[in-house]
């Protein structure tokens, strides 16, 4: 189902008419909806058998003034298609991001390897 619900909002996405506002938010708004499929196969079955992609930008852009945030276009379009559900969404800051060491291309070279031996990354955080 989740294919098909993937499928469904690609080819609507090209074949329908937006205003300029949905027109501006339809393609970064498709990749999260797309997302939202593959994590949910329920969230699957309503898109795939909701309404269409136009209609999901239309009430994206219905009041949306000189614009809105990324995170209400997304909320908007999942409860179009799944009303009462909400996203959840979670931005830290990082301060010392400039002089963190990047892991050099080798290691990540080597990494690769062993996770094709069969090697297992475990994060314990899983766990609590």
């Amino acid at each position: 189902m989740q294919e098909l619900a993937i499928e469904k909002l690609k080819n609507e996405k090209k074949a329908a008419n937006y205003d300029k506002y949905a027109a501006i938010m339809k393609d970064r708004t498709c990749d999260a909806l797309m997302e939202f499929c593959r994590q949910d196969a329920e969230f699957a079955q309503a898109v795939y058998q909701g309404g269409s992609f136009e209609d999901c930008m239309k009430a994206v852009a219905k009041n949306c003034g000189h614009g809105i945030s990324d995170l209400e276009a997304f909320r908007r379009a999942v409860q179009f298609y799944f009303q009462g559900a909400d996203i959840q969404f979670r931005m830290t800051v990082n301060l010392c991001a400039g002089v963190e060491e990047q892991p050099a291309p080798e290691a990540h070279q080597v990494l690769a390897a062993e996770e094709k031996k069969g090697a297992i990354s475990l994060d314990l955080s899983d766990f609590l």
